[in-house]
Formats: C-alpha cells, sequence, structure tokens
C-alpha cells in the first residue's frame, strides 16, 4: 500500500449527500479525506438533492454499472402552482397557476403514474448532445429536441398535501428524472409543479439507514494524520465501506 499515490480501498461508501453541493464537488472531498488512489460514484445527485450517493472506489469502480441499472427511491415534496426554468428552486418562476385540487382527484392522478411511462428528459441535466451536457444549451437559452424514454415507476405512495404542498415517496427504474416526473404530474393536474426538496433513500440493495454522513467523515479526518498514523487512519475509514459483493444482494420486493 503506497501512500505517496493514494491509498489503494476497495468498496462502497454509501454517503449522505448534503445540499448545495454538486456530485462531483463531492468527490473531490471524499477523495481528499480518503486520500483514495482510485475512487467514483454513480448516480448523480442534483446540487438540491440530498441522501444516497454510492462512493466507489478501487475494483469496485468497474461494478458501478449494477448500480447505475438499480431500482431508486425517493422522498419528495412539490410545491404546486408554479413552473420554473429548472424544474426545481433553482430556477426561475415562468408561470404561475390557481391550485384548486380536490384530494381525492390528486390521489388518482398520482396512481396513474405507476407502471410504464414515457417521459422526456429535462434540458438542466447531464445527458450529453454531440458532446456537450443538456445543462451547458439551457444556460444559453438554447432547447435541444429530446426524445423520450420508457421507464418503470414500481411504486408513489401519497404521504400529505397541505396548501400548495404535495409530498410522496417513488420507488422508480434508472434513468428517471424526478423533476420531469413532478412537472408531469403539474401538468395533469393543470396547475404545474416543481420541486423543492428530494432526498434519495435508496439504491438496488442498499438503504437510507446505511447511510455515512459526511461530517463524520472529518471529524476522522481530524485525527493526527502524519506517516506513521495513515495506517491507522486507513482502518479506521475502512470500516465505512461495503464489499463489493454487498452489489449482488437480492433485492427484497417492492411493498
Amino acid at each position: 500500500m503506497g501512500y505517496r499515490d493514494g491509498i489503494d480501498y476497495t468498496g462502497i461508501l454509501l454517503l449522505d449527500k448534503p445540499k448545495g453541493v454538486s456530485s462531483n464537488c463531492i468527490l473531490q472531498q471524499i477523495k481528499k479525506i480518503f486520500f483514495a488512489k482510485k475512487v467514483g460514484y454513480t448516480g448523480s445527485l442534483d446540487p438540491l438533492a440530498t441522501g444516497m450517493l454510492p462512493i466507489l472506489f478501487g475494483h469496485a469502480t468497474k461494478f458501478s454499472k449494477y448500480l447505475t441499472n438499480s431500482v431508486k427511491k425517493y422522498h419528495v415534496i412539490a410545491k404546486l402552482g408554479e413552473i420554473t426554468t429548472t424544474g426545481d428552486l433553482a430556477g426561475e418562476v415562468l408561470e404561475t397557476r390557481a391550485v384548486c385540487i380536490n384530494i381525492n382527484y390528486l390521489i388518482k392522478i398520482l396512481k396513474n403514474f405507476i407502471g410504464v411511462i414515457y417521459q422526456v428528459p429535462p434540458m438542466f441535466s447531464a445527458i450529453k448532445y454531440h458532446g456537450i451536457p443538456l445543462y451547458k444549451y439551457a444556460r444559453l437559452g438554447i432547447t435541444i429536441p429530446r426524445d423520450k424514454r420508457k421507464l418503470i415507476i414500481y411504486q408513489l405512495k401519497f404521504i400529505k398535501f397541505i396548501d400548495c404542498f404535495l409530498e410522496f415517496t417513488v420507488v422508480c427504474s434508472k434513468g428517471t428524472y424526478i423533476r420531469s416526473l413532478v412537472y408531469d404530474i403539474g401538468r395533469n393536474l393543470h396547475c404545474g409543479a416543481h420541486v423543492i426538496f428530494l432526498r434519495r433513500l435508496r439504491v438496488g440493495p442498499y438503504y437510507s439507514s446505511q447511510l455515512v454522513k459526511l461530517s463524520d467523515l472529518y471529524q476522522i479526518k481530524k485525527m493526527d494524520i502524519q506517516q506513521e498514523y495513515k495506517f491507522c487512519l486507513f482502518n479506521i475509514l475502512n470500516t465505512f465501506l461495503l464489499p463489493i459483493s454487498s452489489v449482488f444482494l437480492k433485492y427484497p420486493l417492492i411493498k
């Protein structure tokens, strides 16, 4: 294990991503905390979003596709009556509409989204067109035509609706954009909607109870990390990593 070029960790860290930072920014922080030689992540989260961001170390990076292709679960709060440029709080309000919705009708609309759906990815996304992410075109005011994508919503569970705020959880297939889902819900309700809160609770076989906070890792990093203590630091940080075999745990049934 050489220290000059970084430490060779192998495993998966289920990081609880904080709000307000990009997934790549988090990755760079993790790389410094662990002094890791090889590290990556799968399933990017918007700066607005919090929750599960799987960080892959060493040989675990070779298995990222299994997590990318896996089922995800989110906790969502949407504000009805407003449409924004980005589909979330980060954008400018494009349109405001009155919200006069019967709760039974709302629940009925939500149920219509369960099963196979077709979704147009948002312009503010990392999908590339001619090698350039769509969000860069969007920032220039350029709209690129996007094809609809086939997705599966396994579960959409209503929690509550107070004033203009709708709260629910959703279990979905890979490639689902929650901002687009909320936009489509708002369109079907004829009032518009955008995301104000988004937290990822699950990625494949992993659940939120397994999350590790970034602040806890920084506390460990405050230990004396002179050369003679690096092996001790390695052992402590290594306890936060799950083995590669955990990727292949059988998924439990969705209830």
